[in-house]
């Protein structure tokens, strides 16, 4: 399972996340790893969002606006019940691990997420969308993607 942040317009339009430039290198990237979210995939891999709607002038996400998402997102997980979390983005990453650490702090390490009575491992790491901003730091998001698939494989974690 993948969390981002929150939709952005052409995924509020669209209705499904991570689309446009930044889900097409998601795309990529899960293909590199041999995942795809396509339903029908043979490893499917489900894609949710901190934030259930965009905020007004795509604008970082609210405190108040995170809390009143997040029990929509853990119960999420938790019918999910995912393998493994890999959260992109700084707020995901905050918001689901209740810290305020930036995510070069919190990436290339397994965390744990209690979600519905059970300990769910989660991996941190970069949005796509930064990292279409900052590519210097696309091989440390495909470390960050081997160590999930070793995770979910159960090698890592």
């Amino acid at each position: 399972m993948i969390v981002g942040e929150a939709p952005g317009a052409e995924e509020d339009a669209r209705g499904e996340p991570f689309v446009g430039q930044a889900g097409r290198l998601l795309d990529n990237m899960l293909a590199a790893i041999g995942r795809s979210r396509q339903v029908d995939a043979r490893e499917p891999v489900f894609i949710a969002n901190v934030l259930k709607c965009r905020p007004p002038g795509n604008r970082n996400p609210q405190p108040e606006e995170v809390a009143a998402c997040e029990p929509f997102l853990l119960r999420q997980i938790e019918l999910l019940r995912p393998q493994l979390v890999l959260v992109m983005g700084r707020f995901a990453a905050q918001s689901l691990l209740h810290t305020d650490a930036p995510i070069s702090a919190l990436r290339g390490r397994v965390h744990r997420l209690r979600v519905g009575g059970r300990e769910v491992p989660a991996i941190v790491s970069y949005h796509p969308a930064y990292l279409l901003r900052n590519l210097a730091d696309k091989a440390k998001a495909w470390a960050d993607l081997c160590l999930a698939l070793d995770v979910a494989r159960g090698d890592g974690g």
